[in-house]
């Protein structure tokens, strides 16, 4: 038990270190699941024009690049990954891709209502591998998450870090033993 609470807290070690090393975001995410999302981040791309934007799980492949041709973001610019199945899975499989582009700092686009979940994920899996974050919220009409939901994918998130797995696929295991 010790040993996972000194790994657990060197996460904001990692992440100051990763700050102050990166001061500003060298790449953006966005954690699909709005298209105002998306709209949002190509805007912050056009303000950032040395940013690449990384859309984890969003709109359809057409929408997205529409999205951001819109804007004048260039289709090089702009990565779409479709291997996300929930919050916790739209930071775990990227997080390799920055930490071989040697990404240090992102800057994580989502909804309002979804800030405090994503930040919490973002502190334990990002700052895990030594990245951070600067978040960027997308105004919605939304009521913030239950914090159940939040501490959920907390555990989800610690579990990664020592297995690997985020547990997404347990309800699908679920299912198909019906």
């Amino acid at each position: 038990m010790g040993f996972i609470l000194l790994l657990l807290l060197l996460i904001p070690v990692r992440l100051s270190i990763a700050a102050h090393q990166a001061p500003r975001p060298q790449a953006i995410l966005v954690l699909g699941g709005d298209p105002r999302r998306e709209e949002a981040a190509a805007q912050l791309a056009h303000h950032y024009p040395d940013l690449e934007v990384w859309v984890s799980t969003g709109e359809v492949r057409q929408r997205s690049e529409t999205i951001f041709r819109n804007a004048g973001i260039a289709d090089d610019r702009v990565h779409l990954d479709y291997r996300a199945v929930d919050t916790v899975t739209n930071f775990t499989t990227l997080v390799a891709d920055f930490k071989r582009r040697n990404i240090q700092h992102v800057f994580v686009v989502t909804s309002d209502f979804h800030m405090t979940r994503a930040k919490a994920i973002a502190t334990v899996v990002l700052g895990s591998q030594g990245i951070a974050f600067t978040p960027v919220s997308v105004s919605s009409d939304r009521s913030r998450e239950a914090p159940v939901r939040v501490w959920r994918d907390i555990g989800r998130s610690v579990m990664w870090i020592f297995t690997g797995r985020t547990g997404s696929s347990i309800g699908e295991r679920l299912k198909d033993d019906q």
